[in-house]
């Protein structure tokens, strides 16, 4: 009988993280294959060279050339599946899409995810130099300290063009094949990522996860009662979690001072699976990119702890 309902549950989970993997491939997919497409034949006209010929002293700093403006961009004001989507339009070496990527993980999907941090509780102004500047920051430093990632970088599925395509209908056609492809990459990440996410909340793991984070919540100065919010946005992310977030903070009683370092250390590293493992077929070293982050934000959010000595009663105001 037992067995019965544990496989019955089983298929609902699978049933119900399918689907949700479906819509989420398809309202992501959106986004994705036009910007491919548009991207990849704006390269070959003179509207993106004249663009990238602007902004091309800026990305000097951070060792990047002229149109690596564009996944910069498009990650900072959409998510990382339009920067991911820039990137493949893009021939570019592993130290660009590594600097890129380590960039965009800082600073994406900034107007969704900033109201979601407002919503909250945590101050504009908080949200926009902690994540811009980490980018900044990280860009700098990278290009600075690594010499090596010269070799060209390998999209995975994702077609190269060995020759440069003739006239209007082959450019097309190419960029019709990196934006296919480049959905197809992202089924085959988002599709089992959501199975895991389904089964994770049908069996009320988040919770167990909750209260095991509780001696890590305390080793970076925040309350153990902010810890389902971590966890929701140490797996979910700022957006797919925002629902999870907002609900633990209203019934968890969480003060605005650590809500905030949540924040403050889930800008800086949230999403972790996923967002790691999207930039999985782009041929750079994934490892690399999650200690990075996983270290800033333990880094960052412990400092600012013990520099924001004040009084933890729920209401307070956050940082001025």
């Amino acid at each position: 009988m037992m067995t019965n309902k544990h496989n019955i549950a089983l298929s609902n989970t699978l049933k119900n993280g399918l689907q949700v993997g479906l819509k989420t491939t398809w309202s992501l997919g959106k986004i994705i294959f036009p910007i491919t497409l548009l991207v990849t034949i704006l390269q070959f006209t003179p509207i993106l060279p004249w663009l990238v010929q602007l902004v091309e002293p800026i990305m000097h700093l951070f060792g990047l050339r002229g149109e690596a403006a564009v996944p910069l961009v498009l990650g900072n004001a959409l998510n990382l599946y339009a920067g991911i989507a820039g990137i493949i339009s893009l021939e570019l070496t592993v130290k660009e899409v590594f600097i890129i990527a380590v960039m965009i993980s800082f600073a994406h999907n900034l107007f969704i995810e900033t109201a979601v941090a407002i919503k909250v509780g945590v101050k504009l102004w908080t949200v926009l130099v902690v994540r811009l500047g980490l980018a900044v920051l990280a860009g700098v430093l990278i290009n600075i300290f690594w010499t090596g990632g010269n070799e060209i970088a390998q999209y995975g599925l994702t077609p190269q063009a060995e020759v440069v395509p003739e006239g209007f209908l082959q450019i097309f056609i190419l960029g019709l094949e990196k934006a296919t492809f480049g959905v197809l990459q992202l089924a085959l990440i988002v599709i089992p990522l959501m199975l895991v996410v389904q089964y994770v909340k049908d069996r009320n793991y988040l919770e167990r996860f909750s209260t095991g984070l509780a001696p890590f919540t305390k080793m970076i100065g925040v309350k153990p009662n902010a810890s389902m919010t971590l966890v929701a946005g140490l797996l979910i992310g700022l957006a797919y979690g925002a629902g999870v977030m907002i609900q633990a903070v209203q019934e968890d009683g969480v003060s605005k001072r650590d809500i905030t370092l949540a924040f403050i250390f889930l800008m800086a590293c949230h999403a972790v699976i996923e967002d790691t493992l999207l930039f999985l077929p782009l041929g750079i070293p994934i490892w690399p990119l999650l200690i990075i982050r996983l270290v800033t934000a333990i880094v960052l959010t412990i400092t600012v702890s013990i520099l924001w000595k004040q009084p933890r009663e729920k209401g307070e105001a956050v940082i001025d």
